[in-house]
């Protein structure tokens, strides 16, 4: 039984609005000299157009790249010189920020992370240098197996949907974006609305609230575009399946799955259970022991949910010799045909229970992860409560819930099927 009291809940975690729509939630440590800093803002590349796909990567990945009063090297010289980190990097809905500091560099971390925020210039110079960068990074992407399978699944589930689009674009749109279209995306997209911060560590959270309002409460941007909303997406009504052939590979990577739940669906914690049984616990579950353990068919083979503010996946992952593509994808679906039809145990559900409990305190030892927790607390509306309440949640699942999550989701005959390697 985890206590209550060790974990982050509403006695032990402040949480505060500012005026101009940041919200910071702050939990103190001072069992340790430093404090972990994480957030988002809503900006993400949900903003982009085709045409330019890949903007809120480039201009997220160029906001350290100088500011109106500091350069490049001035950024990172005064982080080296405490010791401290601070990275920033977008996604589809968002744009995230970690920082760790020894807590009297807290100020100084978020003085540096306010300018990059508010105040980037996007220098010329900086701005071919990292699209110099990012197009190598595609130019590696178009020649991994796993990367390309993965985008040929994304597509396949997602179709027309903005989450079948990759947030880093490809080389024909990153080549097509400006400067003037990083600082209009930053002026158009970036501002406080819904912001959240989460502090961590070594610091009273009067003293915290009041560092951080001291450099973003005045930031304001009445004309910050929200989010655009999401169309809706629809389960396959057959199994489709596409193969990106990868030439002078010696390594298939194939991807098998279905649209699953987002993270607020009722059956989110019965699937995530089920998921552990049948392709994460121990040696990668059932998965991993039929098609990795007992055939040898597969280097790796294991099984993944992934859940959001719009609906995520779940699938099954596995690399193999291209020979034994064949087999391995019989050997998944059979699987996922059991799963469907008789769900699992009781003994393999106890075991998902206790390694989901088990693992919780643990992930939660250090600043940054109770930090990563109070995000996702917020991101989600989960409430303050939440991982007080987690374990009276993941023991209430019943092997019948599990079932009827699977029965929902997983569709043996309306899969994607993505393989990425040499020619089948």
């Amino acid at each position: 039984m985890i206590t209550s009291h060790s974990l982050p809940g509403p006695d032990n975690v402040t949480r505060v609005a500012l005026p101009n729509g940041i919200n910071i939630l702050v939990r103190p440590n001072f069992n340790s000299p430093t404090v972990t800093l994480n957030g988002y803002l809503h900006v993400g590349s949900l903003f982009d157009s085709e045409e330019k796909l890949g903007l809120a990567d480039f201009a997220t990945t160029s906001l350290m790249r100088g500011t109106e009063t500091r350069s490049f090297e001035q950024i990172y010289d005064a982080l080296e010189t405490v010791g401290a980190h601070l990275g920033i990097a977008s996604g589809t809905h968002t744009t995230g920020f970690s920082s760790r500091a020894l807590v009297e560099d807290l100020g100084l971390v978020l003085e540096l992370l306010s300018d990059c925020l508010r105040n980037p210039i996007f220098p010329p110079d900086e701005v071919e240098r990292l699209r110099t960068q990012l197009l190598t990074g595609l130019a590696l992407r178009a020649q991994d197996t796993g990367d390309m399978s993965s985008m040929a699944f994304d597509k396949l589930i997602f179709g027309e949907h903005p989450y079948a689009r990759p947030d880093d674009g490809y080389p024909e749109t990153i080549k097509t974006i400006t400067r003037a279209d990083l600082v209009e995306f930053h002026r158009r997209c970036f501002g406080p609305k819904e912001m959240t911060i989460a502090v961590v560590g070594a610091v009273d959270p009067t003293t915290a609230i009041e560092q951080i309002n001291a450099v973003l409460g005045n930031w304001n941007n009445p004309q910050q575009a929200s989010l655009p909303p999401l169309p809706e997406v629809r389960q396959l009504s057959r199994t489709v399946r596409q193969h990106i052939a990868l030439q002078g590979k010696s390594q298939t990577d194939l991807i098998v799955g279905v649209l699953g739940p987002t993270r607020l669906a009722p059956e989110y914690l019965a699937a995530s259970l089920g998921n552990s049984v049948l392709g994460q616990f121990g040696m990668m579950g059932r998965i991993g022991e039929v098609v990795r353990e007992q055939s040898g068919l597969a280097y790796y083979a294991s099984s993944s949910l992934s859940a959001g503010i719009g609906p995520g996946t779940w699938d099954v992952s596995a690399g193999v010799n291209p020979a034994n593509l064949k087999k391995a994808l019989e050997l998944i679906i059979v699987e996922l045909r059991r799963f469907v039809e008789k769900g699992v145990t009781n003994e393999e559900l106890q075991d998902s229970q206790d390694n989901f409990v088990g693992r919780l305190p643990l992930s939660l030892e250090s600043n940054a992860g109770v930090a990563n927790a109070l995000i996702n607390i917020e991101r989600h509306n989960l409430g303050l409560d939440y991982y007080q309440n987690y374990e009276k949640q993941v023991r209430a699942i019943t092997p019948e819930m599990v079932l009827a999550a699977a029965r929902k989701y997983l569709k043996p005959d309306a899969l994607a099927i993505a393989t990425s390697g040499p020619d089948q």
